[in-house]
């Protein structure tokens, strides 16, 4: 599988693309969630996506299943080393039944608590990748950055994200972990995917945070930024009309763009799905998307995306769509 390298040149290499482990332990059944990583495995992926809080949400759910399903994969099938783990902190309930609202946020305490629950759901000594969940601006961000500089100086973890962070806190982030000879972050993690949305539309009650035009021009200019992009197949709207798409792509430029990329998709003997990830991949900038997927058939889907090429011009096509 293509590889990419996370935060820079330096950065340690994984697959191009990234399986999202959200539903793994409640919606996904642990011995389908093991055949989905077996498969992904098998097929060359590396970079598995979790969080400490998923999926509190599900009937019975406490935000442990993802992390727990993840951590006995591992120990069953003694593969660590072959896998890079991505997991999160900061929006785990800390009342339970609750959303956001009750968020554990992002002081020293709780990071490093949450930290160590991680470790011992997953079976690991060490986070690879360890993401900021949410912004918490009830904290300074001294005492945010200077607690993850502790893991990164432990030996806990190894590279630093931050996910669903307005573009001008990221980059304040980034410059003050400079400043005191902090570890940085160095990966960002934002709702992408082929349909644009409006952004005067916006999702409070998820927590969400659409990836910008500004955001996509930063991560050209600093090499050391890499852009992940959860939700890249908007939860099955592309192929499936169960699904519906959220008020932010209630615009005349949504259908414009699905019609081109159901053309394109036609005419390379590609699944819609497989065309938008193929455009990810191979953006400008580039970006490792995360899928999720509730079956190895579905996995397989997306993996034949890695070698689905865009001609330039139908690229240009792809892109120029709904603008106007």
């Amino acid at each position: 599988m293509l590889r990419r390298r996370l935060g820079g040149p330096s950065g340690p290499l994984v697959s191009a693309l990234c399986l999202g482990a959200m539903p793994f332990g409640t919606t996904v059944d642990e011995k389908t969630s093991f055949a989905i990583l077996d498969r992904f495995v098998e097929a060359g992926g590396s970079l598995v996506d979790t969080a400490d809080n998923y999926a509190f949400w599900a009937p019975g759910g406490t935000g442990d299943e993802s992390e727990n399903t993840v951590g006995r994969w591992l120990a069953s099938r003694r593969r660590r080393d072959e896998v890079v783990i991505s997991t999160k902190v900061g929006a785990r309930p800390t009342v339970p039944g609750s959303g956001l609202e009750t968020a554990e946020g992002l002081s020293a305490p709780v990071i490093r608590k949450a930290a160590e629950d991680s470790l011992r759901r997953l079976g690991t000594d060490r986070i690879d990748l360890y993401w900021t969940h949410i912004e918490d601006r009830t904290v300074p961000l001294e005492e945010t950055l200077g607690a993850l500089d502790e893991l990164v100086g432990g030996g806990k973890v190894a590279v630093l994200g931050c996910s669903n962070h307005a573009g001008w806190r990221i980059e304040r982030a980034r410059a003050l972990a400079r400043t005191n000879g902090w570890t940085a972050y160095t990966c960002v993690q934002q709702r992408y995917s082929y349909l644009q949305p409006r952004f005067d539309v916006g999702l409070p009650e998820s927590g969400h945070v659409h990836a910008t035009s500004e955001l996509l021009d930063h991560v050209r200019s600093e090499p050391d930024l890499t852009l992940l992009a959860y939700s890249s197949l908007l939860s099955g709207a592309y192929t499936r009309p169960d699904k519906t798409l959220s008020a932010a792509y209630d615009h005349p430029g949504t259908g414009q763009r699905l019609t081109v990329l159901r053309e394109v998709a036609a005419e390379l003997g590609a699944t819609a799905n497989q065309v938008v990830l193929s455009w990810l991949l191979g953006g400008d900038p580039p970006v490792i998307p995360i899928v999720g997927v509730s079956s190895v058939e579905q996995l397989d889907e997306v993996l034949a995306a890695v070698e689905l090429e865009l001609p330039r011009e139908t690229r240009a096509r792809l892109d120029l769509a709904g603008r106007g």
